[in-house]
């Protein structure tokens, strides 16, 4: 199975881009889900897709900067995204600084985009198994703000599986756009490029 989809998507790759999110309807548009929802901005940006099944996840491939970049959207629900992560990237030897991962931040208001470089999982519980698979934190990130809770007794799960008000999806969508840009500026001109146009 493997074998067949390495002929299709050729042998190596420069970068792979990861979008975390939870499989099924029920959790579109939600706060979670936000890196789903990046991923297929930039599918739509780059004119390609992220459709095929593969490694537990949705796959594809495009160009960007002139790098060739495998995309990926896990499907093992967020908190086991290391096993489709670790998966791609062991077939396709694609060390962890060439992984960028695109996520939800409550810690970030609605409209607001991170890029680091590396860092700890800062209680993302997707982001903690990459690491915990990988065994490295080595690897960019783009952070997309979703809101922080309403107030301290709100439960976390409840909040992160939560949708967005109307005002806040505008937001939303506005820092979507902005994580394709950096996207786009990061496989073309490097990080530190990207963290100074966009990270803000």
């Amino acid at each position: 199975m493997f074998d067949k989809l390495k002929k299709s998507f050729g042998s190596s790759f420069d970068m792979m881009i990861v979008g975390l999110g939870n499989p099924g309807i029920e959790y579109d548009g939600t706060r979670h889900n936000v890196g789903f929802a990046a991923m297929d901005a930039l599918c739509q940006k780059f004119e390609c897709e992220c459709k095929k099944m593969k490694f537990n996840a949705y796959v594809g491939d495009t160009v960007i900067g002139k790098k060739r970049v495998l995309l990926l959207k896990p499907l093992t629900y967020m908190n086991l995204s290391g096993k489709a992560v670790g998966a791609a990237a062991n077939f396709y030897k694609i060390s962890p600084e060439n992984i960028l991962v695109m996520y939800d931040d409550i810690s970030l208001n609605p409209g607001t985009v991170r890029i680091r470089r590396k860092g700890s999982a800062g209680g993302h519980n997707g982001i903690k198994d990459i690491i915990e698979v990988l065994g490295s934190d080595n690897f960019p990130r783009i952070k997309i703000g979703v809101g922080a809770k309403p107030h301290p007794d709100y439960d976390l799960k409840d909040w992160v599986l939560s949708k967005f008000k109307e005002e806040e999806r505008q937001a939303v969508e506005k820092s979507l756009e902005t994580t394709v840009k950096a996207v786009n500026e990061l496989l073309s001109r490097g990080i530190d490029s990207a963290m100074n146009k966009y990270s803000k």
